[in-house]
């Protein structure tokens, strides 16, 4: 499966807004596992709270990567 974060726009800046996105949100769950605290994510339009150590957060950033 391709990548759903992939810009389609030429500009350099946009190539590497997609990789800025994931660093983002690997820092923002660090910083959850750290304090002790939920990641609030939307999943299929629902939002949601969740353990920084759901496994099924690394299964979606398996399916981004391939």
């Amino acid at each position: 499966m391709k990548s759903t974060l992939e810009s389609k726009l030429p500009d350099a800046d946009m190539q590497a807004a997609p990789g800025a996105l994931r660093r983002a949100a690997d820092h923002a769950r660090d910083i959850a596992r750290r304090s002790g605290t939920k990641l609030v994510i939307v999943r299929n339009g629902v939002l949601m709270e969740v353990d920084p150590d759901d496994v099924s957060l690394d299964e979606e950033k398996g399916e981004r990567d391939e």
